[in-house]
C-alpha cells in the first residue's frame, strides 16, 4: 500500500530531523526515510550544537527520531532509491520495496567524503585524521598537527585556522599545486613549515598517527592530520527530477544549488543540510532543514488555499460535471438509504444532490424529492438519471451556501458530504433544520476527521472541512430535537485498489411534534 504524505523527508540527519519536527508541529503528515548511517558516525561527539555538544551523532539523531514521532512524524529505516514526479505528486521507491507519495520533497541526503587515497587516512578518519577546525580542533589543541594538501587554496586556510589551536603545524604539499608567494608568506607569519613532495602513509602506533611518512621515505612526527576530502553531495536519487549537481567555485566538491530557503529549480523540491552546503556544520545544516520546512508549509498553505477556493466555487463543479465523466459512483449514500428504509415516503429535499443518485433513489420509493445544486451541469446529469429512471425530480440550482428553502418544510432533508467552512456550513445547518417539519428528519453525513489518519487516503488533506457529529449537532436545540450522532466507519477503496476503512460523521436528528 503507498502512503500518502504532505512531505517526505529523504534523509534523517540534523537537517531532515529539523525540517521534519517544524513540520510535525505545523501538523503536515510527514514522513523521514533514513538508512541510520550519518556522515559524521565516524566522529564519536557532535560539537558546536548549543545545549548538545560532546553528543554522540548516534544519540542526536536518536533524540530527533523521537521528537519528530511525538508530533505525529513516520520515520522509517530505509534508503530512498527513486523519485519521480506526477503532475503534482512526487512517488519515492524505497530499497525494500515499499514506495510512498508526497506532495513535496526536502532531501536532506547530505554528502560523501572523498578521501585522498593515503594508507591510514580512511582508517582514521573522524578520530586523529580530521579536516574542520571548528568540529574537532579543540580536541586535538596542544598538538602537533600535519596538513597534507591535496586542494592548496583550502589547505592553507586549514594550515592557518589549526595554528590558532596547535604548538607545530607542518604544511605537506603531497599533490596540491605549489603554494604562492603570499600564501607562502601567511605561513611563514604563524611559523608553519612546507614540506615538499607527495606523502606515502601515515605512522601509526598503539592506535595513534605518530608521523606523516613522505615518499622517500623521510617520517615527519606529528599526532593529527588534517585533509581536505572532496565533498560531493549525495544527489544521486534528484537525477530523475532533473536535478543535477553544481560545481563549486573554490574546485572542492559539487552541491545542489538553491534559494535561501532550499527551493530547487524544480517546484516542490526542497534541499537543506550538506547537500545544498558542502560547509554547513550540524547546527548550521539543522538551521537549514527547519528554514526549508518553514518555506514548504507555507507553500502547501497556499497550494491549499488556491485548492479549496475552487472547492467551494461553482465554477469548479461546473467543469467537474461537465467534463462528461461521472464524478461519483451512482449509487445512493449509505446513510440516506439506512435512513429512509424506515420512513414512510414523503416531501424529501437532497442538498447537493450532485449527479442525483440520492434523489432518484427516493423518488423511485415514493417520495416527492427536490434536488438542490450550485452547478446546472450536476443537475443536467441527474435530470438524464431521473428520466431514465422513470421518476419525477424538482430540481433547482442554487448556491447551497446562502440559500434558504423557507418557508417550504419537509420530511426529509439531506446534507451528504457537503464542504464548508465551519461558519458557512452551521449557517447552512440553521436554515436547513427550519426546513424540516415536526416530525421530520434531519440527516447531516461529511468527513470524520479520523479519516486524516489513512494514510493512503488520496483526498485532500483539509481538517478544517471535516467536523464530528457532535460538532454538527451543536446548531440545534436539543429541547426541540432527538438527536442521535454516530461516527460510522465504513469499507472503502483507495486509489490504488486496497481496501481501506473511513469513517463518516452522521448526524440524525427528529424535530419533536409541537406541544
Amino acid at each position: 500500500m503507498t502512503q500518502k504524505f504532505d512531505v517526505a523527508v529523504l534523509g534523517g540527519g540534523a537537517a531532515g530531523l529539523s525540517g521534519a519536527l517544524t513540520l510535525g508541529r505545523a501538523r503536515r503528515s510527514v514522513v523521514v526515510v533514513d538508512a541510520g548511517s550519518p556522515r559524521n558516525a565516524p566522529s564519536a561527539a557532535v560539537h558546536g550544537f548549543l545545549s548538545r555538544d560532546g553528543i554522540s551523532p548516534f544519540e542526536l539523531a536518536e533524540i530527533g527520531r523521537a521528537e519528530v514521532e511525538r508530533y505525529g512524524g513516520l520515520v522509517l529505516q530505509a534508503t530512498a532509491v527513486e523519485a519521480r514526479r506526477t503532475d503534482n505528486v512526487f512517488t519515492v521507491t524505497l530499497d525494500d520495496g515499499r514506495s510512498l507519495t508526497a506532495r513535496r520533497l526536502l532531501v536532506t541526503t547530505g554528502l560523501t567524503d572523498e578521501l585522498p587515497a593515503i594508507p591510514g587516512v580512511a582508517e582514521r578518519w573522524g578520530r586523529d585524521v580530521v579536516h574542520c577546525p571548528h568540529c574537532h580542533g579543540w580536541e586535538l589543541r596542544d598538538r602537533p598537527v600535519g596538513v597534507i594538501a591535496t586542494h592548496t587554496q583550502w589547505a592553507v586556510r586549514q594550515a592557518l585556522m589549526f595554528r590558532q589551536l596547535a604548538p607545530e603545524v607542518t604544511f605537506f604539499q603531497h599533490t596540491a599545486p605549489a603554494v604562492s608567494e603570499q600564501e607562502t608568506a601567511q605561513l611563514t607569519a604563524w611559523g608553519v613549515d612546507v614540506v615538499n613532495g607527495p606523502v606515502d602513509s601515515l605512522e601509526v602506533a598503539d592506535d595513534r598517527i605518530t608521523g606523516v611518512r613522505l615518499a622517500g621515505g623521510t617520517v615527519s612526527a606529528c599526532s593529527a592530520v588534517v585533509v581536505a576530502p572532496r565533498l560531493v553531495a549525495n544527489s544521486a536519487l534528484l537525477s530523475g527530477l532533473g536535478i543535477t549537481p553544481t560545481a563549486n567555485p573554490m574546485g572542492i566538491g559539487e552541491s545542489i544549488t538553491a534559494d535561501p530557503t532550499g527551493l530547487t529549480e524544480v517546484p516542490g523540491v526542497w534541499v537543506a543540510g550538506n547537500v545544498a552546503d558542502l560547509s554547513a556544520q550540524v547546527m548550521s545544516a539543522a538551521a537549514g532543514g527547519a528554514a526549508a520546512a518553514t518555506a514548504i508549509n507555507g507553500d502547501l498553505v497556499a497550494e491549499d488555499t488556491r485548492l479549496i477556493t475552487r472547492l467551494l466555487s461553482g465554477n469548479y463543479w461546473e467543469e467537474q460535471y461537465g467534463s462528461g465523466k461521472r464524478v461519483w459512483s451512482g449509487k445512493p449514500n449509505p446513510q440516506v438509504v439506512a435512513t429512509a428504509a424506515d420512513l414512510p415516503p414523503g416531501t424529501a429535499l437532497d442538498i447537493g444532490s450532485g449527479e442525483g443518485a440520492d434523489s432518484v433513489w427516493l423518488a423511485a420509493r415514493g417520495w416527492k424529492v427536490t434536488g438542490v445544486d450550485m452547478a446546472q451541469a450536476a443537475l443536467d446529469r441527474a435530470a438524464r438519471s431521473a428520466a431514465e429512471a422513470g421518476v419525477d425530480v424538482t430540481w433547482q440550482q442554487a448556491d447551497v451556501t446562502t440559500w434558504d428553502p423557507a418557508p417550504a418544510q419537509f420530511d426529509l432533508v439531506s446534507v451528504q458530504f457537503v464542504q464548508l467552512t465551519r461558519p458557512a456550513r452551521e449557517a447552512m445547518y440553521r436554515r436547513l433544520a427550519e426546513a424540516v417539519r415536526p416530525g421530520g428528519t434531519l440527516l447531516i453525513v461529511g468527513h470524520h476527521p479520523a479519516d486524516l489518519e489513512v494514510m493512503t487516503l488520496h483526498r485532500p488533506r483539509l481538517p478544517h472541512l471535516m467536523f464530528t457529529a457532535e460538532e454538527a449537532a451543536s446548531v440545534l436545540d436539543p429541547s426541540a430535537w432527538d438527536i442521535t450522532t454516530t461516527a460510522q466507519e465504513r469499507p472503502a477503496t483507495d486509489s490504488d485498489g486496497q481496501r481501506i476503512t473511513l469513517t463518516d460523521a452522521v448526524l440524525r436528528a427528529v424535530r419533536r411534534a409541537a406541544g
